[in-house]
């Protein structure tokens, strides 16, 4: 006789204040995405030199702010957030690779981890699902 565990955090339904607060965080992390991605497909002048002064070529600021966008939309999406998510912290983590090897070790890369981590917690408070993959706090 095989015995089922139930898992309360899974069938726990989320909070108002919990969505509310992912709905927030997740909303931000979108309006700055955009902007970003925007930015950089209009070349707005300081937009250019920052990726320029970060040693991206000029070609490249186009395609860049299109996959900015595109993983943004995917992110905005509830069905496919968590896919979007993934992408864009892979685009984060190339972020980070790239402050630390320009500014020699200065925390400058931060940004780009705490950015992530906005991203994440801004699903992770509003998706029950995610939350029993990842239970970061069990109430037993």
């Amino acid at each position: 006789m095989e015995v089922k565990r139930i898992d309360r955090q899974a069938e726990a339904p989320v909070g108002k204040a919990a969505l509310w607060v992912g709905r927030i965080l997740s909303a931000i992390c979108i309006l700055f995405l955009l902007f970003d991605g925007v930015t950089k497909i209009m070349r707005a002048e300081q937009s250019v030199k920052a990726t320029a002064e970060l040693g991206f070529s000029d070609d490249i600021i186009l395609p860049m702010g299109l996959w900015i966008l595109a993983f943004t939309i995917i992110y905005s999406i509830p069905r496919t957030a968590v896919f979007g998510a993934l992408l864009l912290t892979a685009h984060l983590g190339g972020a980070v690779a790239i402050f630390i090897r320009h500014y020699h070790g200065k925390p400058y890369f931060l940004f780009s981890v705490l950015f992530c981590v906005l991203l994440w917690t801004g699903l992770y408070l509003q998706d029950k699902k995610l939350r029993s993959i990842v239970p970061f706090m069990r109430s037993e």
